[in-house]
């Protein structure tokens, strides 16, 4: 019954550890950890260490180790760096073109150097202030060589230029209109035979023409270039009678020379009506509507002009002080007023009492 009372399932061995296969891998264990006690890793640097001295002037401690179990050599991975000569220097394609375009931008700076040099050696030697008449533009091998020198970039001030050929402009305009006004008059003398108003187109082309550059572009372009009070008192005066003028042939008043609006719808008016009278009516009317478009022009470079002559501070009184120097200082009045006066004291002398 005493077998039947035991416990099938107690362990036999009441302590594991007594059991023979874990008793020979312990006794294996203890071995192996008793070397890893006895392993020093600064085995390997103790020479290095006892080469050098301390800092403290003392040695330091050396380890001596006797490893049990065989260690790997320590080594470490080490990277050397590699070291390539620099590249040689080569020149490239692109500074070359850079060379020769230095070289083509040197020539030229040098060219125009030497240009310049001749420029200002032939305005040494040339005399001071010699320029040439320029206006109007005739050929060379023609009967009359120009009569004035202009050029407005030259002469006048940058901020008046603008006006001063707008002003120009306008002359141009105003001498056109004159032949159209001429070729005007010639096709109501075809037409109707009238002879006067031609005749007197005839007379205004050609003498207003060179009168009206005369008489009121010239003073503006002086009064613009030295600041001439005088010349600005003329232009105003001339150029208002232009406005008066051009309004007047802008009406066309019979047998005045004007091809105008009285004159365009009399041409159409008169009998008998045909396609030529209609023509001519026509082309007297549009002459008459230019000359109402020359007179607002007119009037409005006069407003423009008098507006910029206000602001400059000049004045009557200045202008009459500049006409009294420019009458004083001429050389044909002085010589005149000097002859006038030994004459008269001729006559006073030869007059007297004789012995």
């Amino acid at each position: 019954m005493s077998g039947f009372d035991s416990n099938p399932f107690a362990d036999p061995h009441a302590n594991p550890f007594t059991d023979p296969a874990v008793t020979q891998v312990t006794s294996q264990t203890d071995k192996n950890r008793s070397g890893l006690d006895d392993y020093n890793p600064f085995a390997g640097q103790s020479n290095r260490t006892n080469s050098q001295p301390s800092q403290l002037g003392g040695n330091p401690p050396q380890y001596q180790h006797q490893p049990t179990i065989s260690e790997p050599p320590n080594q470490s991975a080490v990277m050397q760096p590699v070291t390539e000569p620099p590249p040689a220097y080569s020149p490239t394609t692109t500074q070359s073109i850079n060379t020769q375009e230095l070289q083509r931008r040197q020539e030229e700076l040098e060219r125009k150097a030497a240009e310049l040099q001749a420029k200002e050696e032939a305005l040494r030697s040339a005399p001071y202030n010699a320029r040439a008449n320029n206006w109007p533009p005739l050929p060379k091998k023609f009967c009359v060589g120009p009569c004035f020198y202009q050029d407005i970039s030259v002469d006048i001030p940058l901020e008046f230029q603008k006006l001063v050929k707008s002003v120009y402009y306008v002359w141009i305009f105003y001498s056109c209109l004159l032949f159209l006004n001429m070729l005007g008059a010639l096709a109501l003398l075809v037409v109707y035979g009238e002879g006067t108003t031609f005749g007197f187109s005839l007379l205004a082309f050609i003498l207003f023409t060179p009168l009206s550059f005369l008489c009121w572009f010239r003073p503006l372009y002086k009064a613009f270039r030295s600041d001439s009070s005088f010349n600005f008192m003329v232009f105003f005066f001339v150029f208002f009678f232009q406005l008066l003028l051009a309004g007047l042939y802008s009406v066309g008043i019979p047998d005045t020379g004007a091809c105008g609006f009285v004159n365009g719808i009399g041409a159409l008016r008169t009998p008998p009506i045909t396609l030529s009278s209609y023509t001519v009516g026509g082309i007297v009317l549009i002459i008459g509507f230019l000359w109402g478009l020359a007179a607002l022009m007119i009037g409005f470079m006069l407003l423009k002009v008098h507006r910029i002559y206000r602001n400059t501070g000049a004045s009557f009184a200045k202008a009459q002080q500049e006409f009294a120097q420019g009458v004083l200082h001429n050389e044909h009045v002085q010589s005149a007023a000097a002859g006038a006066a030994q004459t008269a004291i001729n006559q006073s002398y030869g007059g007297g009492v004789r012995y």
